[in-house]
């Protein structure tokens, strides 16, 4: 960590928290705004359901491509400077898809959105572990999902009533304003976290050796996976929220928020569990004590599936206890990742970053239009997308073990 963290922020720690949680729920809320006017959207630019759907698809891979970078170069430049430019970008692209005259300016501007948006999250992680030891970094993490959390689930209910009450328009001259808010605020209340000992120097071939030794590293790699697949669990049925709440379920674009309310209700829930665990509890034990809730929930989901009718009053308490499972564990996997490089911190948030966000491209792109028309097709990927993360943990729970 930093030497001179203690004289970098003097006001409260909760209060960072908040300020990063912004930064890192500037992703998720440009996703979760204008899922209920999806329908809206498509009618005015005469889009196809596909089409539209590559709106989701081309944010998330342009986040994916650009977290490969953000921290990267906050390594090499700085923290501040990547957080204020990548903010700078954003709230400029949210004025191009308010502005978008046709599907393909829309699909443009939302990859420019994916592009700059991800600064924030993968820089915020580098910045914890600049800023606290272990244990406290595992606290912060989690106040920083818990706050995070508080976003994702008011933007659909922002989003649905700006899109009944005004247009489709209006949610992205929202996204405009709270672009501008972070720009301003982090440009005034962030400071610079990375040690003038530790700054790289910028040099391409060197970045390239970098990622190529981590993307080689086995112990590396399954972390991030154990991380990063998982929460497509999740964020597959998020990504089919206009079939499955509208279609399966029979919800108006202004109920959506019961489901966001019971997925980030968990997600909150799990972060409050694992700060307190912080300290008290091995990271091996945390570890394992989510994947078993989601392995739990995922058996429980695929049963009532095949021989239940379909009812909101269970589908989406199991959604969230999935999530409340996830949160348990990813702040002390992602810790984990960090401290494989402590000298790179920057560039392993971006690779994690960049692979979590690669999965939930094409989860969004190639998995959900196979599998949003039939709810038990859902429940069986979303088991089998966390299975996958579980036998990544158990390929490299004993070397970290051993590490530890």
């Amino acid at each position: 960590m930093n030497p001179d963290a203690s004289r970098l922020w003097r006001a409260p720690r909760w209060a960072l928290s908040v300020l990063l949680a912004c930064l890192a729920m500037v992703g998720p809320f440009s996703i979760d705004t204008y899922l209920p006017a999806f329908s809206g959207i498509a009618a005015a630019l005469d889009a196809t359901p596909v089409q539209m759907q590559q709106t989701l698809s081309a944010y998330l891979l342009g986040f994916a491509f650009m977290n490969l970078f953000h921290g990267a170069l906050s390594d090499c430049f700085g923290r501040r400077p990547v957080v204020l430019v990548g903010l700078a970008i954003f709230t400029a692209a949210s004025v191009g898809c308010a502005l978008a005259g046709s599907i393909g300016q829309l699909v443009f501007w939302r990859t420019v959105q994916g592009m700059s948006a991800g600064a924030g999250i993968v820089v915020s992680r580098a910045i914890i572990r600049d800023m606290f030891p272990p244990a406290d970094a595992q606290r912060v993490m989690s106040q920083v999902t818990l706050f995070f959390g508080v976003a994702p689930a008011i933007a659909p209910m922002v989003g649905g009533f700006l899109f009944v009450h005004a247009d489709w328009h209006s949610i992205f001259w929202f996204l405009t304003f709270v672009g501008t808010a972070l720009l301003v605020s982090n440009w005034r209340l962030l400071p610079e976290t990375l040690h003038p000992t530790l700054v790289q120097p910028f040099h391409v071939r060197a970045l390239l050796r970098e990622y190529w030794r981590l993307c080689s590293s086995p112990r590396f790699m399954m972390l991030v996976l154990a991380s990063g697949v998982p929460f497509n669990g999740m964020f597959l049925y998020v990504l089919a929220t206009p079939v499955f709440l509208g279609e399966h379920l029979h919800f108006a674009p202004t109920q959506f928020f019961w489901f966001f309310l019971c997925t980030i209700g968990g997600i909150m829930a799990g972060a409050a569990v694992s700060g307190r665990l912080a300290g008290r509890m091995s990271p091996q034990r945390q570890i394992m004590r989510g994947f078993r809730i989601m392995l739990a929930v995922s058996v429980v989901n695929i049963a009532l599936n095949l021989l239940a009718p379909l009812s909101a009053f269970w589908a989406l308490p199991l959604i969230g206890l999935f999530s409340f499972g996830w949160a348990l564990m990813v702040p002390v996997v992602t810790l984990l990742v960090l401290d494989q490089v402590p000298e790179r911190r920057g560039m392993a948030s971006s690779l994690q970053a960049c692979i979590g966000s690669a999965a939930n491209g094409l989860v969004a792109g190639l998995l959900v239009p196979l599998v949003m028309h039939s709810t038990i097709a859902l429940a069986a990927a979303s088991a089998g997308l966390m299975l996958v993360g579980l036998a990544a943990w158990y390929g490299v729970r004993r070397s970290v073990v051993a590490q530890a």
